[in-house]
């Protein structure tokens, strides 16, 4: 059966090809969601407490203060070792890196590796996510999940922060699709919510009582409780199983490469995205059936 022209329009956008090309330039912005949120967040706490100590300040005019403006559209993109502007043409996700041979065009200081990589990354995800669903609008809200993953894991990975400004819009934007009928059955998003937020914060407060140390952060809690309600109630379990084999082993490897930052911690958020994108990929049915729930 030959399709209409907006469904062969569809069918050509949500394609595989086309949504991995979509995934390089969004991966090139989610770059600098992980590098620029986490000195927004720190600039907007600064301001706050100031207000709460009854400090006088103003962030959007002191000059010291090199991130007043920040946001994440503006200023223009630069080199953090010489302010070089990035020109559009060094810019376009891979193929400017490439081309620049991995350095700055302008002071030949090396850029980042990890640039390409979320933009590759990202790519392989969406185009991950078109092979799963196919040409479908449910595709778009997937991909818009992974996309929320793959920051939050960088930034993690980088700050141990999880923002709230992420994790709680995207517990509420897989009720809301639930809700609506675009995931999965309602019941089952709601007691994932719920079975994720509590079944870490069970394990922080034991830790703690336990040890009188803080195991985990608040966030992680969030995040499980968002992974619960796009994947449901019986994903909740595979996924911390799953987070803390891979966070176990990565750990430890890095432990005996001695590369553990100060303080001997390893971010448990970059594992719980990586193992909610997993049982994403690897279908509920499978995993329970690994698990002989099924």
């Amino acid at each position: 059966m030959g399709f209409s022209a907006p469904g062969a329009l569809l069918e050509a956008l949500l394609s595989v090809p086309m949504m991995a090309m979509f995934g390089l330039c969004i991966g090139s912005f989610l770059n600098v969601v992980i590098h620029r949120m986490p000195l927004m967040l720190e600039r907007d706490w600064k301001h706050d407490s100031a207000e709460l100590l009854g400090v006088k300040t103003d962030i959007s005019q002191d000059s010291q203060d090199t991130h007043a403006n920040l946001t994440l559209s503006k200023p223009a993109s630069r080199c953090p070792h010489c302010g070089h502007v990035i020109a559009w043409h060094e810019n376009i996700p891979v193929l400017s890196y490439l081309h620049l041979k991995g350095k700055c065009s302008n002071c030949k200081a090396p850029i980042s590796a990890r640039y390409p990589a979320i933009e590759i990354i990202t790519a392989a995800l969406f185009g991950a996510v078109a092979w799963k669903f196919g040409a479908q609008p449910v595709t778009a809200l997937w991909c818009a999940f992974v996309a929320v993953l793959v920051a939050l894991a960088g930034i993690d990975w980088d700050t141990t922060l999880l923002p709230d400004n992420l994790t709680l819009p995207l517990l509420w934007a897989g009720l809301l699709a639930s809700a609506l009928g675009w995931t999965i059955p309602l019941s089952a998003s709601v007691w994932g919510a719920i079975a994720g937020y509590l079944s870490l914060w069970s394990v922080y407060w034991l830790f703690k009582l336990v040890t009188g140390k803080e195991g985990m952060g608040y966030g992680d809690f969030k995040l499980l409780a968002a992974l619960g309600a796009w994947l449901g109630v019986s994903m909740v379990l595979p996924v911390i199983l799953a987070s803390s084999i891979i966070g176990a082993v990565v750990g430890v490897a890095m432990k005996l490469n001695a590369s553990l930052r100060e303080g001997r911690y390893v971010p448990f958020g970059p594992f719980l995205a990586g193992a909610g994108l997993a049982v994403l990929f690897i279908g509920a049915p499978r995993v329970m059936g690994w698990l002989g729930w099924a």
